[in-house]
């Protein structure tokens, strides 16, 4: 594993709790970040804390993540426990499950798009004003291939990370000469809990569209977006980085 310099650092991971931004998590604090993590899981919440900690600084808060109160407080607790926020990735997300588009209930559709991208929405806007204070600042949003792409049968999934590349790009110029950058990976699946809530046809799709006959691996995403939090990553805003085993055409 290279070692990419954290430290010093105070990363909030969103969804942090499992799958993606466990592995971010484990990443960061092996390359000597804090972290936060928020997730509505109070369980896993407490397990990942009570495994990760053995790593280095770790806290936690419950948040509901289509909330703008609840986050908010999260983002005070984070600043109170640690001084600082550095870095924002925004890893929470759900599928939604998968059907036609003219299938899928209101409520369904609704609660993607809250979720996928109100959330990060959400979340720049409590943690970007301290980041201003600071003058520096790493986010990265964790969007998909489906958001490039379109997936049928998931066209909920895919127009909140076509939303969040969207929200990636208009954010990042907005902050491009304030020492805070905003990027964004689209990775093809990784086999997590959110495979859970997709249909096993599916699945088969989604794999039969990566060239390297493989799923994701969430080590592989995490080293990706350690360096996209690291100082590093200095010329970089407003992207998006493919993680998609050759899938990706544009």
């Amino acid at each position: 594993m290279n070692q990419i310099d954290l430290k010093g650092r105070v990363a909030v991971i969103t969804g942090g709790a499992q799958g993606i931004g466990y592995a971010v998590a484990e990443r960061m604090l092996k390359s000597g970040a804090e972290v936060v993590l928020w997730d509505i899981d109070a369980v896993r919440l407490a397990d990942a804390e009570n495994v990760l900690g053995t790593l280095g600084k770790v806290s936690t808060s419950i948040v509901e993540l289509t909330m703008a109160p609840d986050i908010d407080a999260a983002a005070a607790d984070a600043v109170k426990a640690h001084g600082k926020i550095d870095i924002l990735v925004n890893n929470a997300g759900i599928t939604g499950g998968n059907a036609p588009t003219w299938e899928l209930s209101p409520e369904v559709w609704q609660r993607v798009i809250d979720v996928n991208l109100v959330g990060p929405f959400l979340t720049c806007r409590a943690v970007v004003p301290q980041m201003l204070k600071q003058g520096y600042g790493r986010i990265v949003n964790i969007a998909s291939v489906a958001g490039k792409e379109g997936n049928p049968n998931a066209s909920h999934y895919s127009a909140s990370k076509a939303g969040l590349i969207a929200l990636t790009k208009s954010l990042a110029k907005e902050l491009a000469t304030k020492g805070i950058l905003v990027n964004a990976v689209s990775p093809a699946a990784a086999k997590t809990a959110i495979f859970d809530s997709m249909t096993e046809q599916h699945i088969a799709f989604m794999l039969s569209k990566i060239p390297m006959a493989r799923f994701l691996e969430v080590g592989e995403a995490a080293a990706m977006i350690a360096w996209l939090a690291s100082e590093e990553c200095s010329f970089s805003t407003g992207a998006v980085f493919d993680l998609s085993g050759g899938r990706a055409t544009y």
